[in-house]
């Protein structure tokens, strides 16, 4: 062997150790983790069970669910803000939160820029559902009752300053009625809270709220969303009824912590998108309520900005607080 084909081996050695490194770091070699900042049995939570075994099958990895609550999203969405950047722990929730925490919380131990958008995964209207003990039957007797009884009716959200409450903040101001706004841990205990007659309505995504409508457990009277939603037809939009919001509704969505490679973003998105084509899952989101959203990281990161100078001007119009 010469000289130069020696010295081509002897550099080829030296830098292995510089490159394994660098291939572990572009590679799925560990568990992945979803982090969902809310509460078992909401929105989030159901998403993150119906692709995880799609996504342990696409990338060899098993994929662990841990639910981190509290703060409006926060716990979760700082965890993952300060996580390694290697595309293993995924933040899953409500993006909305995302858009309008910064105006909501002016101490946030995170910032945006800490998160990297990965892919917009659903969107699922909003039902609003009133318990069957309110003396109403439909969207104009709800109203009325409003404004015949105003600050009785006691509105179930998910948290303070959630879509979910923002929402029932804009039908207040398009009623011209007071209304009094109870958040509590999640989607799935507001719900709750209007079955039993805790609560006398709740604007709850329709991928965890739709078995209670149809199951007579409370009375859907409207959704958001541009058209009627097919699984409940009888029942109007918030357009038909002149009523803003048509826009508002559940918007799920993954990020990671910011500074994670974009080969690792890429593949996870593509991960997901084909775990949302497969048909049995595809069919089980139709069934929810929920529309396919696969939307890419510069196409989701867009939207997430608009998204916040929109929320931010609705709270601050309002004093909207939660510290």
């Amino acid at each position: 062997m010469n000289r130069r084909s020696i010295m081509r081996l002897a550099l080829g050695a030296a830098t292995l150790p510089l490159a394994a490194p660098a291939l572990r770091a572009q590679t799925f070699d560990h568990p992945i983790r979803f982090i969902i900042p809310n509460a078992p049995g909401g929105t989030s939570d159901i998403l993150a069970r119906l692709m995880g075994p799609e996504l342990t099958r696409t990338l060899g990895q098993n994929v662990v669910i841990e639910n981190r609550t509290g703060a409006g999203g926060n716990i979760g969405a700082d965890f993952v803000a300060k996580s390694p950047p290697d595309g293993h722990t995924i933040l899953l929730m409500d993006v909305t939160t995302l858009a309008t925490n910064p105006a909501l919380f002016p101490r946030l131990s995170f910032k945006p820029a800490d998160l990297a958008p990965v892919s917009m995964v659903i969107y699922a209207p909003y039902i609003l559902g009133v318990a069957n003990a309110l003396p109403v039957q439909d969207a104009a007797g709800l109203v009325a009752h409003a404004k015949a009884h105003p600050n009785t009716l006691n509105v179930a959200n998910s948290g303070t300053g959630t879509s979910s409450h923002l929402t029932a903040v804009m039908l207040e101001d398009a009623w011209g009625t007071p209304m009094t706004h109870v958040p509590y841990r999640g989607g799935a205990p507001a719900l709750l809270a209007v079955t039993t007659g805790e609560a006398s309505m709740t604007m709850a995504g329709a991928t965890q709220s739709l078995p209670f409508a149809v199951n007579n457990q409370m009375r859907a009277v409207a959704v958001t969303g541009p058209t009627r939603f097919a699984a409940l037809p009888q029942v109007p939009t918030f357009r038909e009824l002149g009523w803003p919001g048509v826009d508002a509704g559940t918007w799920q969505g993954a990020l990671v912590a910011a500074g994670t490679p974009p080969v690792l973003i890429n593949r996870l998105h593509a991960a997901m998108r084909d775990a949302l084509a497969q048909p049995q899952l595809a069919a089980r989101l139709v069934d929810l309520g929920a529309t396919q959203r696969t939307d890419g990281p510069e196409t989701f990161g867009n939207w997430l900005a608009e998204q916040t100078e929109a929320y931010t001007q609705l709270i601050r119009s309002h004093n909207i607080l939660t510290e």
